[in-house]
């Protein structure tokens, strides 16, 4: 026991353990924050509320350390260093699960009939019109896309219009749409 208190003790643990697991500790209490506010934009009641029970959980006791040793300025710097951490990581988490949907509007100057026809023999619903824009006649194409296929779409408008402007909004809910029809495994059915 007492070797454990002068592990404790030691100017290992005090001047770099203890900053490093604070360092962890906000990493990891900050990325959820960038989870549950994403989930609390999406609209997931259950998800939201856990996440910030966990959030919290870790700042109390980290910031509990933090106050503990108030004469540490390592514990500052891993604090804030935590911090910065956790708000890229959640960032590139939230990217990378890529949940939800999203509305793409396309605004093109070129004839769009290929890029309309491309998209929904790639099974995307859309809805188009032609406008007047600044000082031309342009097509405006709008979908409503699961996040996860953004890349698809993005290929398509760039083979075939490479120049067009789009944009990407959030969208939290949809109560009918045309996504992209997956593909159905043929069963065999009696009779036919």
């Amino acid at each position: 026991m007492t070797l454990l208190y002068s592990f404790y003790d030691s100017g290992l643990f005090t001047y770099f353990i203890l900053p490093f697991l604070i360092f962890l500790a906000r990493i990891c209490d900050v990325t959820i924050g960038t989870m549950r506010i994403v989930m609390v934009a999406k609209g997931h009641k259950l998800l939201a509320p856990l996440l910030g029970f966990f959030e919290v959980l870790i700042w109390i006791i980290t910031m509990s350390k933090v106050m503990q040793n108030l004469d540490n300025w390592l514990c500052y710097i891993g604090y804030a260093g935590g911090f910065a951490t956790g708000n890229l990581v959640g960032l590139l988490l939230e990217e990378k699960l890529a949940m939800g949907i999203v509305k793409i509007q396309i605004i093109t100057r070129k004839e769009a009939t290929r890029l309309i026809s491309a998209l929904r023999e790639a099974g995307y619903g859309i809805t188009h019109h032609d406008a007047m824009g600044g000082s031309e006649n342009v097509s405006i194409i709008h979908s409503i896309i699961k996040r996860t296929e953004l890349g698809k779409v993005e290929e398509i408008i760039r083979s075939h219009n490479p120049k067009a402007f789009y944009s990407i909004e959030e969208i939290k809910f949809v109560n009918q749409g045309i996504f992209p029809i997956k593909p159905e495994s043929r069963r065999w059915r009696k009779g036919k």
